[in-house]
């Protein structure tokens, strides 16, 4: 089992605050105002969970967490503080870094094919409305029953052209298809493209075992460049949210684990919820509360607790609160809200010193053997042994080079899919034949649907071996760290994936798995 590791000392006694591995995937959140220290305190949780093992993933809304891939050192505010808390154990030590960009320039790219987004949470990205969402939905559908692959966006527009005019044909099994509705969906699909959006959606699709790996026993850490990805919030958010809800529906329930098997950071939480449908919004709450028993703790980051809905924050039971304002009576709202979410603490005027706080000092509240929230305790974050700041862009090309998914994701690939087949240029086919030929596929595929993705799987496996696989790396110290794929092997288990979700799983698309109750 895991030992707790230290997140911060108290100021009156100098008293460890540490989290319990067990019950570290029962969430947690970090608030406080701007320049208080959050930053801080995620890479300090970032670093305590690699040194047990646990990868984490973490949007880098400012660019400054990619400091945890080297060693610590000349800092003089870190020493100080080292010196006041008397950590007579600290070390500067860096951690196994991971950097990942949707848009490809500061880390592997990240993408995942237009099917696994799933029509809830495209609609999001595209801003439609009720209607359209509908007519989205049904377009979904119409690829499920024809067995058209949706890989990227060429692809669902191809395919909402084909629905648009075939609209009276599948007026009767799929409700109405209007033209408006199909505009304003490739109205969105226009706007995302000149955002450059559309390198989000492709192969070879994200493997999410590539989250979760480890180097020498410390946890990896995902690092998502968010810096531009921020500029379009409702993207940001709804990729985040696509993330998590793939880690929901793909890893298997493990109930509470000694530790667990991926802390998920979620910076700037207030883009989740704002301006979410009631339904997605529901679905939300859902799969945070649900999560933990897969193994995943998922750790909020905003500015402020009334941020995050009172059903969410109920579920959070690790907090570190840092610094808030009461300059506006939202402001004071905010700070009574936060100081109702601990457990009181009979020497601490919990809502009097969240105002008094300096930067580095948090109200800090864990949770206990028996997961009950501790008593709310005044206390210095311990400084992070690695650097605080951004690496360097020679050390950020190195980190890329040396990176355990080197070369497996950086190249796009474009098989053939529903624009090829709805353009006939599928192996020479007509539009009709080979339209034929994937709904027959998808029909015999029915029967047998988790066998076959199986086969296929354990077969797209070997073939990506011939074409790319290839033998251990060694990690920086000489350990074992993973067998290094190849292009071509990821290319095969991306398809694999794809042939499982599209075909082999259809009965339950759905962004949030079943908990949608939609269709995959």
């Amino acid at each position: 089992m895991a030992n707790p590791f230290l997140v911060a000392k108290t100021i009156d006694t100098n008293t460890d605050v540490a989290i319990l591995p067990k019950l570290a995937n029962r969430h947690g959140l970090i608030t406080g105002a701007t320049g208080t220290g959050k930053t801080v305190s995620l890479q300090v949780l970032a670093e305590g969970f690699s040194r047990i093992g646990v990868p984490t993933f973490m949007a880098d809304v400012k660019g400054d967490l990619t400091g945890l891939s080297q060693a610590g050192g000349g800092n003089k505010r870190v020493e100080d503080r080292v010196a006041q808390l008397k950590l007579t154990g600290f070390t500067n030590e860096s951690f196994p870094v991971t950097c990942w960009d949707v848009f490809g320039e500061q880390g592997h790219p990240l993408r995942a094919t237009v099917s696994e987004m799933g029509p809830l949470l495209l609609s999001r990205i595209l801003n439609l409305n009720e209607t359209q969402n509908g007519v989205l939905t049904a377009v979904f559908k119409i690829a499920d029953d024809k067995g058209l692959l949706l890989l990227d966006l060429k692809d669902l527009r191809a395919l909402l052209v084909h629905a648009g005019e075939n609209a009276k044909e599948y007026q009767l099994k799929y409700g109405n298809i209007s033209g408006a509705s199909i505009g304003a969906i490739q109205r969105g699909i226009l706007t995302i493209e000149s955002q450059g959006g559309e390198k989000f959606f492709g192969e070879p699709a994200l493997n999410l075992d590539d989250l979760m790996q480890t180097v020498d026993g410390k946890g990896v850490v995902n690092i998502l460049a968010a810096d531009k990805l921020l500029s379009n919030p409702r993207i940001y958010a709804t990729f985040l949210l696509w993330l998590l809800s793939e880690l929901f529906e793909s890893l298997p329930e493990v109930g509470d684990p000694d530790k667990p098997k991926l802390a998920f950071f979620f910076d700037e939480a207030h883009l989740l919820f704002s301006e979410a449908p009631p339904e997605l919004r529901t679905r939300i709450e859902q799969v945070v509360r649900l999560v933990r028993s897969k193994g995943v703790g998922v750790y909020f980051v905003t500015q402020n607790p009334l941020d995050v809905p009172d059903v969410v924050l109920g579920q959070l039971g690790n907090r570190i609160q840092h610094a808030l304002r009461a300059y506006t009576p939202r402001d004071a709202e905010a700070v009574k809200t936060a100081a109702a979410t601990f457990r009181p603490n009979p020497k601490i005027d919990t809502e009097k010193t969240i105002t008094e706080l300096a930067t580095g000092e948090a109200l800090v509240s864990f949770l206990d053997e028996k997961g009950r929230p501790n008593p709310v305790e005044r206390a210095w974050i311990i400084p992070p042994s690695s650097r605080i700041g951004p690496v360097t862009a020679p050390e950020r090309d190195e980190l890329r080079k040396q990176s355990l998914v080197s070369g497996v994701y950086d190249e796009t690939v474009d098989r053939e899919s529903a624009y090829e087949v709805l353009t006939g240029r599928v192996n020479n086919k007509m539009p009709e034949a080979a339209g034929e030929a994937a709904t027959d596929a998808a029909t015999s595929a029915s029967d047998g649907a988790v066998e076959a993705a199986k086969e296929e799987a354990g077969f797209f496996g070997k073939l990506g071996g011939l074409l790319g696989g290839g033998e251990p790396e060694r990690g920086p110290r000489g350990g074992t760290i993973r067998k290094r794929e190849g292009a071509g092997e990821a290319l095969m288990k991306s398809a694999a994936r794809a042939i499982g979700s599209e075909v082999g799983r259809r009965v339950i698309r759905g962004v949030l798995g079943s908990i949608l109750g939609g269709r995959r």
